[in-house]
C-alpha cells in the first residue's frame, strides 16, 4: 500500500477508536472531543448554500446523509450521533443506530423526536418544505458540500468538522486524504490502457440509469485511468440505459452499487437490461461492484475506493481478449 494511503489509514483507525470509545454515553461536549481541539461554543459557519449557521451544541448530531455520518465517525464524533437515515450503512455503528428515513423524504417530525442539537446535510436532502420545517423549529441545519471531484471527499469533511468546531481535526484528516487520493491516481499523461468504463445505478426496474458527469463515479473513472463513457454520451447527470447509446459506446467494464447489482438477480439479471450483455463488458463479464456508500459518496474511505478501481481496471485490461466477439 503506498504510503500516503496507509497515512490514511492508522489516521482513520485513530478517530474511530475515540468515536466507538463514546458509543453509548451521554456525555458533555469536553469529554466527546479530544483534548487537542475541543472547541468553546457557539460556533458559527457559513454553509454551502450561503447561510450562516450557529451551533450551540454537539452534544446529539444526526446526520441527514451516509457519508456524512462516516465523516463524523471518522473525526470521532460517533458516539454524540443519535440517529442516521437509511443511506448511512457504515461503520457499522452508524448503521446500527436509529433511522430517521430516506435524505431525500425526510419528516421534521422524526427527526425532531431525537432532539438533536445539529443537523448536518447535503443538496440531496428533502423534501425542501421538511428541511425549512427543521428550521423553524429551530434545530442548527448545515448544508456540506458535496462535490463530485477528487478535490470533494476533502471538502466535505472540513466543513462537517467546522460545524462541529473541530477544525484542526478535519484539517487533518482532509490533508490526509487529499494526499492519498492524488498518490492513489494514475498520472495523467500515463501510456497504460485506459478501458472505456460506463457507471451504472440500477434497482431493479424501478431505475436503471447511466451515471454521468454529477455522480462521483466520473472523476473516479478517469482518476483510476479508465475513460467514463458518459461523456462522450452527453451525460451530465444520469440517463436512462438506451441499448442502441450503449452498443454504441462499447464499453469495456461495467461498474455498479453492490447494491443495486443485486437488485437484478446479480450479474446475469445485469446483462439482460438494454445492450449491455452484447459490450465488450458483457461479453467479457467485466463487472465490478462496490459498496455503494464507498462508490457513491466521496467520503474518508475514496482513496481507498480509488485503489481498488485503479487496480481492478488494470486486471479488466490485462484479462480481456484482443477480439471478445470471436472469442465469446
Amino acid at each position: 500500500m503506498a504510503k500516503g494511503l496507509k497515512a490514511l489509514q492508522v489516521l482513520w483507525a485513530a478517530v474511530l477508536v475515540l468515536a466507538l470509545a463514546g458509543c453509548g454515553e451521554s456525555s458533555s461536549n469536553a469529554d466527546s472531543l479530544a483534548a487537542q481541539d475541543a472547541p468553546m461554543f457557539p460556533v458559527s459557519v457559513v454553509d454551502e448554500t450561503g447561510s450562516e449557521i450557529t451551533v450551540e451544541s454537539v452534544d446529539r448530531i444526526i446526520p441527514l446523509d451516509g457519508t456524512v455520518a462516516e465523516v463524523v465517525f471518522a473525526l470521532g464524533m460517533g458516539g454524540n450521533v443519535v440517529a442516521t437515515d437509511l443511506s448511512a450503512t457504515y461503520p457499522p455503528e452508524a448503521d446500527a443506530l436509529p433511522e430517521i428515513g430516506y435524505q431525500r423524504a425526510l419528516s421534521a417530525e422524526t427527526v425532531a423526536s431525537f432532539a438533536p442539537t445539529v443537523l448536518l446535510a447535503t443538496d440531496i436532502a428533502g423534501p425542501p418544505e421538511a428541511l425549512d420545517d427543521m428550521r423553524r423549529l429551530g434545530y442548527p441545519l448545515v448544508i456540506i458540500p458535496n462535490d463530485a471531484t477528487p478535490a470533494g471527499a476533502g471538502r466535505k469533511i472540513r466543513a462537517v468538522a467546522n460545524a462541529l468546531g473541530i477544525p484542526e481535526r478535519g484539517e487533518e484528516l482532509a490533508s490526509a486524504l487529499d494526499a492519498a487520493v492524488s498518490e492513489a491516481a494514475v498520472p495523467p499523461g500515463s501510456d497504460r490502457e485506459r478501458p472505456r468504463v460506463l457507471a451504472l445505478y440500477v434497482r431493479g426496474t424501478v431505475a436503471q440509469l447511466v451515471l454521468g458527469e454529477s455522480a462521483n463515479t466520473r472523476w473516479l473513472i478517469n482518476a483510476a485511468g479508465g475513460v467514463d463513457v458518459s461523456e462522450s454520451l452527453g451525460i451530465d447527470d444520469s440517463a436512462p440505459i438506451s441499448a442502441e447509446a450503449i452498443l454504441a459506446a462499447a464499453p469495456d467494464v461495467l461498474v455498479v452499487p453492490a447494491a443495486g447489482l443485486e437488485s437484478v438477480g446479480g450479474a446475469e439479471g445485469l446483462l439482460e437490461i438494454g445492450g449491455l450483455g452484447q459490450t465488450p463488458a458483457g461479453q467479457n463479464r467485466q463487472i465490478f461492484a462496490y459498496d455503494d456508500q464507498l462508490l457513491l459518496g466521496n467520503g474518508p474511505r475514496t482513496a481507498e475506493m480509488l485503489a481498488q478501481l485503479r487496480n481492478d481496471l488494470r486486471a479488466a485490461v490485462v484479462a480481456a481478449p484482443t477480439n471478445p466477439k470471436e472469442d465469446s
